[in-house]
């Protein structure tokens, strides 16, 4: 871990609108520009291949990247099975947090994990609170809670006011994934 960075922030992107992973991994290749080590740990993507994904192998030496979930939640057929690898992804973040090798971890679509009580929304303010000092935290998802927004130095809301799905558009590689 680099010596820029006296203080890291919690940075939450959430709302309904499109491109809270977006501007989470626009952070990352701005972090990766300046020679910090990121490590980007998804969620609930699951296991097609999305562009970020091929792109961030060149990368390879400043960004880990790592897709821990199953797909969407509300798609899959064992919840148990989806609750299992929720909580192991959890820990998982944990333990690289706990590690301090990185400058910057993104923790894509964590959200989730709170809203279909995976996680207690408890859990995620704690490892914000516990985080080493210069570790800069950026959390994505839908419907953050009020616990983490208060936990966090920097809330983006994306809302949406246009989305080409309602016209019956489906999602674009590059656009979407």
């Amino acid at each position: 871990m680099t010596e820029k960075n006296k203080k890291g922030l919690t940075l939450i992107n959430t709302g309904n609108g499109k491109g809270k992973t977006t501007a989470a991994l626009g952070l990352a290749l701005r972090a990766a520009g300046h020679d910090m080590r990121v490590c980007i740990i998804q969620f609930i993507k699951g296991g097609w291949q999305t562009g970020e994904a091929i792109a961030l192998k060149q990368f390879q030496k400043q960004i880990d990247f790592h897709v821990m979930g199953s797909g969407f939640t509300w798609q899959a057929a064992n919840l148990d099975e989806v609750i299992r690898q929720g909580r192991d992804a959890f820990d998982f973040a944990r333990k690289k947090i706990a590690d301090n090798m990185y400058d910057m971890i993104i923790l894509d679509e964590l959200t989730y994990l709170v809203k279909y009580e995976i996680i207690t929304e408890n859990a995620v303010v704690e490892m914000i609170n516990n985080r080493p000092s210069g570790l800069h935290l950026v959390i994505t998802g839908r419907d953050a809670g009020e616990k983490m927004i208060a936990a966090a130095d920097l809330v983006t809301e994306m809302r949406e006011i246009k989305h080409p799905f309602a016209q019956g558009i489906k999602a674009c590689a590059g656009i979407e994934f």
